[in-house]
């Protein structure tokens, strides 16, 4: 998965939003719970940039009024 800019956030309809949403919430619980059992996450830095790409999809939608 790659950083996901507003622009491309913006371009994609509110059910591929929705989706990218569910699906970017999903593997920060994964990485959250490899982080909390003791494991090494495979890349560091990807919880806090899955935190900012949530952030931003809900910006937008807070923006365009899609959030429920």
């Amino acid at each position: 998965m790659t950083v996901l800019h507003p622009e491309e956030i913006r371009d994609m309809t509110p059910a591929e939003r929705a989706a990218e949403l569910e699906d970017l919430e999903t593997e920060l619980l994964n990485d959250k719970a490899v982080k909390a059992a003791g494991g090494a996450p495979e890349n560091p830095g990807r919880i806090k940039e899955i935190r900012k790409a949530i952030a931003r999809i809900k910006t937008i939608q807070r923006e365009e009024g899609d959030l429920e």
